[in-house]
């Protein structure tokens, strides 16, 4: 199982998403579904009323279950901690934090940038 900070994922390169946070959003959630990639994508903030929380393909998005700092990176953390076999899970954040809390359940770790540079090429 594959489970994406979103905002990591997102904020990773200077795009203009600041501009249009929704968009870039629904955009991820987009080409992680087109790419064929099944993900658990979690969320800071408040849910986007075209894109709330489901299923979108192979991807299930799922906004924080509260608001404030690292609530998105505190529901990853349960959510891989709840697994039956952590060690199965890959992690896509760049917060170190986070990094270190979800190898600690065995979780494999992958950078944001390094995520979405291969899911531009497998959309390629």
């Amino acid at each position: 199982m594959i489970v994406v900070d979103a905002m990591n994922v997102i904020g990773c390169r200077p795009d203009g998403w600041w501009a249009d946070r929704d968009g870039a959003l629904i955009r991820l959630v987009e080409d992680i579904a087109d790419a064929g990639v099944p993900a658990l994508v979690v969320v800071d903030g408040r849910p986007v009323p075209s894109l709330p929380s489901g299923h979108y393909g192979l991807v299930e998005l799922a906004y924080a279950s509260r608001r404030g700092p690292n609530a998105a990176d505190d529901r990853i953390a349960q959510e891989v901690a709840a697994m039956g076999d952590p060690s199965a899970a890959t992690v896509v954040t760049s917060d170190r934090d986070l990094a270190r809390r979800v190898r600690h359940h065995g979780a494999v770790v992958v950078g944001a940038r390094a995520f979405r540079d291969r899911l531009d090429r497998r959309l390629g």
